[in-house]
């Protein structure tokens, strides 16, 4: 049995040279504000809501674009990381109380202590940034569908709305949601963010005047690159339930 998940964050990874522009759009874009900056070369901070507990976080990278992960926070984190090498994913890195993995496709994420979170951040301007968006190869699609499913037995893992995805949805009450997309081709695994909207024109006019860029559509989503090179969906969904309208 693997270790339950209490709380879990979205990192916005991007480069060092560009971490301030990507940290005044996404407090922007998510309403929030900066905490004070950690790490050894000031490369992280959490963005805080007023009256809720945080969910997101902008990560300077050294090398390459960045992209995203998930933390996923538990009571036990030696028990989570156990559980997920048994399942097939590496270790990274190992540090006192959290440490650095990657799943068997390729995907970086964390095992993190809880620290009480429970108050979801509310909606602001009828989005919510509620999902991470795994961009897999097809040669490691079923293989990172199988080890999230496994990895987390309590969230609800069904297939999406078209073949290419899947959904692992969290129990009630956590901020983010897992989707699994399958690639028209194969390239390295990555990740990105997604945003639940009310509607999408009217949330891609308002990230535009903090400096985001449309680059596609989809059906039911629209590709955007934020200010610091970023690319994150804007996705016709539910903000409050994360689910497609009916």
């Amino acid at each position: 049995m693997t270790e339950p998940v209490l709380w879990t964050y979205a990192f916005a990874d991007r480069p060092m040279d560009r971490f301030e522009a990507a940290c005044a759009f996404w407090t922007a874009v998510t309403d929030t504000r900066l905490s004070e900056l950690r790490g050894e070369h000031a490369e992280f901070t959490t963005l805080l809501p007023a009256g809720a507990d945080a969910c997101v976080k902008v990560q300077g990278v050294a090398a390459g674009d960045g992209g995203a992960h998930l933390d996923l926070c538990v009571a036990n984190v030696p028990g989570l990381v156990a559980a997920a090498l048994r399942l097939g994913a590496q270790m990274l890195a190992e540090h006192d109380r959290w440490a650095v993995l990657r799943s068997p496709g390729g995907q970086a994420f964390c095992a993190a202590p809880w620290q009480g979170e429970r108050v979801r951040p509310p909606v602001t301007r009828g989005s919510r940034l509620d999902q991470v968006c795994l961009d897999l190869p097809p040669s490691v699609y079923a293989a990172e569908v199988a080890f999230w499913t496994a990895l987390l037995p309590d969230w609800d893992s069904v297939p999406g709305s078209l073949p290419e995805f899947h959904v692992v949805k969290p129990p009630p009450g956590l901020p983010m949601r897992i989707l699994l997309q399958r690639l028209a081709e194969e390239r390295p695994t990555g990740a990105h963010l997604d945003l639940a909207c009310a509607d999408i024109a009217a949330t891609r006019a308002r990230h535009e005047t903090l400096g985001a860029t449309a680059l596609s559509h989809g059906s039911h989503w629209t590709v955007m690159r934020d200010p610091a090179g970023g690319v994150y969906c804007l996705t016709g969904r539910d903000p409050e339930t994360g689910g497609l309208p009916a």
